[in-house]
C-alpha cells in the first residue's frame, strides 16, 4: 500500500507541479502586463491576445488538470501570444530571447533524459 512509486510516476509528478507552477508565473505576468496597460498603451492585438491567454491560463487549472497534452498547448499559446507581437514589432528582441533558450534547451534535454533513464533498475546505494 505504501510502496513506493516507479519512475514515471515520480517524473509524472514532476511535470504536473512544474507545469502548474509555470501556469501560475505565466497567469501573474499576463496580470500585471493587462494590470499596466492603462500606464502603457498596449496596442490592440496585445490587449486581446492577453485577455484570451489569460482566461486560458486560469482556465487550465481546472480545464487541464488531467491533460499534459491541454496543459501544454495552452503554456505555449499563452507564451506566445506575449512574445510573438513584441519580436514582430521589435525584431532586435529576438537576440536575448535566443540567449535565454540556451539553458531552457539544456535544462529541457535533461529532464527528457531523466524520464526516459531505465525504470527497471534497482537504484544503487551509495555506501
Amino acid at each position: 500500500m505504501n510502496a513506493p512509486a516507479g519512475a514515471p510516476g515520480r517524473w509524472g509528478r514532476v511535470e504536473f507541479y512544474t507545469s502548474f507552477f509555470l501556469l501560475a508565473v505565466l497567469a501573474t505576468v499576463i496580470g500585471m502586463r493587462l494590470g499596466f496597460a492603462d500606464v502603457w498603451h498596449l496596442p490592440t492585438i496585445d490587449l486581446d491576445l492577453s485577455v484570451v491567454a489569460l482566461i486560458l491560463v486560469v482556465a487550465a487549472f481546472w480545464l487541464a488538470r488531467h491533460s499534459r497534452r491541454w496543459r501544454l498547448a495552452i503554456i505555449t499559446f499563452a507564451a506566445a501570444t506575449q512574445l510573438v507581437p513584441m519580436v514582430v514589432r521589435e525584431p532586435i528582441l529576438l537576440l536575448p530571447l535566443l540567449g535565454a533558450l540556451i539553458p531552457v534547451a539544456i535544462l529541457a534535454v535533461c529532464l527528457v533524459a531523466l524520464s526516459k533513464k531505465d525504470a527497471s533498475r534497482p537504484p544503487q546505494s551509495r555506501s
